[in-house]
């Protein structure tokens, strides 16, 4: 219907003029002397070749990375709350887990336990290093509501208070292996 339209518009043919268009802009000038002409060349597929293999070749050398890493106190301190946040969901999901598959409630396997006869401080050890993650993450999650107040983030005062976390992680880990 549209080229039926376009032919009516008048005594020349739209679709004539626009045949001619092509060959106007091949005849330009001003197309040629817009700037440097440009070439296209083939693609060439890229070799496939490691990363490694091509800085041996180049002969780069093997960035050290981690074996100049001097560590920090800070970034150990956040690696260690990230570890003991995973360690917290995993006694959750077990703990979950366990009430719904066991046939038993918790006061079968505490009989259990106590029937082994283990020394106080072999148990003491045990409740220690079950509660040693929670204290960790309790004392370190402190610390960063303190920061959340925009407090006590210059190094001086992240040390000093990364140092007093420590030390009151132990005081808590303690205080639930007593218990």
């Amino acid at each position: 219907m549209a080229f039926f339209s376009c032919s009516r518009l008048g005594s020349n043919s739209v679709l004539a003029s626009i045949s001619r268009f092509p060959a106007t802009l091949s005849t330009a000038k001003y197309a040629q002397a817009a700037g440097p002409k440009v070439t296209f060349k083939k693609y060439e597929a890229s070799k496939d070749e490691h990363h490694d293999i091509r800085n041996e070749r180049l002969n780069r050398p093997l960035s050290p990375h981690l074996t100049i890493y001097e560590y920090q106190l800070t970034s150990m301190l956040s690696i260690t709350h990230r570890i003991t946040g995973l360690a917290l969901s995993g006694y959750a999901s077990a703990l979950g887990l366990g009430a719904l598959c066991l046939p038993n409630d918790i006061s079968h396997y505490v009989t259990i336990i106590e029937g082994l006869n283990l020394s106080p401080a072999t148990l003491f050890l045990g409740k220690a290093l079950l509660a040693s993650p929670l204290g960790y993450h309790f004392a370190n999650g402190i610390r960063h509501l303190y920061w959340d107040t925009a407090r006590g983030l210059s190094i001086k005062e992240v040390y000093a208070t990364g140092y007093a976390m420590l030390a009151a992680s132990v005081i808590i880990t303690l205080i639930l292996a007593a218990l």
